[in-house]
């Protein structure tokens, strides 16, 4: 499944079933094939995000640090991180909080 994210205020985003199912349960939705995010509610989605990714990358830190402790080193973070993956996302909400403009998916 793909979630393609719209508003009217930017460009599309699109993301795999996996990325979408993870970042609606950060903002407290269950994943669905069609949804909406109204103005009003971005700013507490955006706070969500922003407040995931930086205790993602606090995890890391204590986890480097912890491995650097130990005489150990972590290997190289693989794949994509949380902050690239919605700062899509982010920035489309920004856009569409400005213009009082919803987001949509599946529709």
């Amino acid at each position: 499944m793909l979630y393609k994210f719209k508003s009217k205020a930017a460009g599309d985003v699109i993301m795999t079933g996996a990325s979408g199912d993870q970042i609606l349960r950060i903002l407290g939705r269950e994943p669905a094939p069609q949804g909406i995010f109204l103005p009003q509610d971005m700013p507490a989605a955006l706070a969500a995000l922003e407040r995931a990714v930086i205790e993602e990358e606090a995890a890391r830190r204590r986890a480097e640090e912890e491995a650097r402790a130990e005489g150990r080193e972590l290997p190289p973070q693989e794949g994509v991180t949380l902050r690239q993956r919605v700062w899509p996302l982010i920035e489309m909400m920004k856009r569409a909080h400005a213009a009082d403009k919803e987001i949509v998916w599946g529709v």
